[in-house]
């Protein structure tokens, strides 16, 4: 019988439901998590304690925000975005099932925000702006839908140190960054493991520049233009 390598986007063995309630159980008390994620494993906080212990183990700049990890519905409250913003990220997600970041304007003042501490809120917005990451795999989708339902929104970056690339499985990831998790979850290789360490492709969805043309970024601009005539480049 043949057998199927266990990936982020295939996770044999996992309940990720489950996953997803231990994970958002560490971040409500304070820590600090390492998922999988489809394109890259990601680091998560949620608390000002938590986030600051992100950057300085990552020796990320606080000049570089971090991101929400959310889902359709919290970018629906939160983005400002016209109706054919709105129809790209629907179709992005349930037709082409790709994964990407939105960045757009927000609502600061939506009760979604209400219980996120103003350092993380600093840290992971810049100007009127927030960048959201969507449809990156089964245990990112379950988290933000949970974090959604709660009311309590995870935000994070890469598991690792800045500017040494995407880390494909933990194993990769820097041991230092590693240590300063709480909780690791370990679903084998990303799905969309690459050998120029990118991740999500970001687009700012003001006016469809891209911000970072990452993984799968061939698929989002065809599907872009098929779909939309929206033609992009990085």
């Amino acid at each position: 019988m043949p057998t199927t390598t266990p990936t982020t986007d295939n996770p044999i063995g996992h309940d990720v439901e489950q996953e997803a309630r231990d994970v958002m159980d560490v971040l409500d008390g304070g820590g600090v998590a390492i998922i999988p994620l489809n394109v890259a494993y990601a680091i998560l906080g949620r608390t000002e304690g938590a986030i600051r212990r992100i950057f300085e183990v990552k020796r990320r700049s606080f000049e570089k925000p971090s991101g929400m990890f959310g889902g359709a519905a919290a970018s629906a409250d939160l983005h400002v975005l016209d109706d054919e913003a709105q129809a790209i990220r629907q179709a992005l997600i349930e037709d082409a099932d790709l994964p990407f970041s939105i960045v757009a304007d927000y609502r600061r003042d939506h009760p979604l925000l209400a219980k996120v501490e103003p350092f993380v809120l600093e840290t992971s917005t810049k100007g009127p702006t927030m960048d959201m990451l969507l449809n990156a795999g089964p245990l990112h989708n379950a988290l933000a839908e949970l974090s959604h339902a709660r009311g309590t929104p995870v935000f994070g970056s890469s598991a690792n140190q800045s500017l040494n690339g995407s880390k494909y499985t933990v194993a990769e990831i820097e041991p230092e960054v590693v240590a300063a998790a709480d909780i690791v979850i370990d679903h084998g290789r990303c799905r969309d493991a690459n050998d120029q360490g990118l991740s999500s492709t970001i687009i700012d969805f003001r006016d469809y520049t891209v911000v970072r043309a990452g993984c799968r970024f061939d698929e989002i601009t065809a599907f872009l233009a098929e779909r939309f005539g929206r033609r992009i480049a990085a």
